[in-house]
């Protein structure tokens, strides 16, 4: 089960995000739900189609259980199957 202490830890594929904070100002606050993550990439189905976005330089929001929470990209990027089951 995802919880806000454990988010890092899990799938994201399917979940919610917005950009809260960018190295590249013209991202900040697109949103949509993220349908394939790589070690450095998620890509999102935003309201303007697919997008891909890297990990590393961004800064994720996503709402899980009414609490709000904001994942640095420098904390996940790594491969999905190395992320899921590590340590946070």
């Amino acid at each position: 089960m995802i919880t806000v202490d454990t988010i890092s830890r899990h799938e994201f594929i399917g979940l919610e995000t917005k950009i809260i904070n960018s190295s590249n100002p013209q991202v900040i606050g697109l949103n949509g739900t993220i349908i394939n993550e790589t070690k450095s990439m998620f890509t999102l189905n935003t309201e303007k189609g697919m997008k891909m976005i890297p990990k590393l330089t961004n800064d994720w929001g996503f709402s899980i259980k009414g609490k709000n929470l904001i994942v640095k990209g420098t904390t996940i990027t790594k491969r999905p199957y190395e992320r899921i089951g590590a340590k946070a």
